[in-house]
């Protein structure tokens, strides 16, 4: 599973500002309750010193450090079992001031002993990926349950052998299906379909669904991925714009690549041959694509040649949406 160093290092900002925040709520808590009981302040320094000589009596060879160890663990169980009674005689919980790790798995430290990230940082990463994510999809409403049917025709269309309302209803299960499921082994999908037909917001949905699972996504446009590519074999940078280089690594490595609008940048030589790239690289390196598009398979082959076309069909599971388009049903 990879993951995207910039988000990564985001996630990584924001769960230790809380992992701060939390022991600096745990010190104010713990002053509180010291003013208001001194004694179990005394308590906790007699603690902390009964359990450094409970280490040095393990190690010393004078006297019976057995004997030792045993006297101090009693006296440690007498403070503690004092500690107790005085928090909850005064109404706290008897581990009140106790120092508790908000993830038991890897104690807050963010990261296993192997060094791959905890599943709470996980949802740190998620969280920040989302943010990205939505700058351009709206992940707060578009999601596979509130994708709604009303706007498919019951119809059926003698073209396709089936109404637009049956197809979408296995398109979305597909979908659904594919986002629930991501992993290694999923395939990648082709979108095709005129424009107001829900490829958008399936594509936000697969989005949502997958960076949640802790998979690396990247959302763009095809007209914009194209440009980053140009930026990268040409230099053509903006000061305002991150690394081309960076993006396109991003495009090339991250674990889903959801391309939308593919078809609506200019037709050259270089963005057929960047398309190519796009598809070959994260074919060979398995890395899962879903394209979207106004265009048919007739468009695609004119459009990126013969050997994309060819990827496509064989690799890629083709999903055509047809219908009328949402976005004027919408107005009328």
């Amino acid at each position: 599973m990879a993951q995207d160093a910039k988000i990564m290092a985001a996630a990584l900002r924001r769960y230790q500002a809380d992992r701060e925040a939390r022991r600096k709520e745990r010190e104010e808590r713990v002053r509180a309750v010291f003013r208001r009981l001194p004694r179990l302040e005394i308590i906790d320094r007699e603690l902390q010193s009964t359990a450094a000589r409970i280490v040095l009596a393990a190690f010393s060879e004078a006297g019976d450090p057995d004997r030792a160890m045993a006297e101090l663990e009693q006296a440690n169980l007498e403070l503690q079992r004092e500690r107790a009674e005085l928090l909850v005689g005064a109404g706290y919980p008897y581990d009140y001031v106790d120092e508790k790790p908000a993830c038991p798995i890897c104690q807050d430290a963010g990261f296993l002993p192997d060094g791959v990230p905890c599943r709470c940082l996980m949802a740190y990463y998620a969280r920040e990926q989302n943010k990205r994510l939505s700058r351009l999809l709206d992940l707060g409403s578009q999601s596979f349950d509130t994708f709604s049917f009303d706007w498919y025709s019951d119809q059926v269309w003698d073209q396709y052998g089936r109404s637009p309302l049956e197809n979408m209803e296995m398109i979305r299960e597909i979908c659904g299906n594919y986002a629930h499921t991501f992993g290694p082994k999923s395939g990648n999908m082709l979108f095709t379909g005129a424009p107001g037909l829900g490829k958008t917001f399936l594509s936000a949905c697969i989005a949502r669904e997958v960076s949640d699972l802790g998979f690396s996504v990247v959302y763009d446009t095809a007209a914009h991925i194209f440009q980053r590519f140009e930026c990268e074999k040409f230099g053509r940078e903006s000061a305002l714009e991150e690394n081309a280089w960076a993006d396109v690594g991003r495009y090339l490595r991250c674990d889903l690549l959801i391309m939308d609008d593919l078809g609506t940048e200019m037709r050259t030589e270089f963005v057929q041959a960047a398309f190519y790239r796009i598809v070959n690289d994260r074919l060979l390196h398995r890395r899962k694509t879903v394209l979207s598009t106004n265009l048919d398979i007739e468009d695609i082959a004119r459009r990126y040649g013969d050997a994309v076309l060819s990827r496509l069909r064989g690799e890629y599971q083709l999903l055509r949406f047809f219908g009328e388009d949402i976005r004027l049903l919408k107005r009328k």
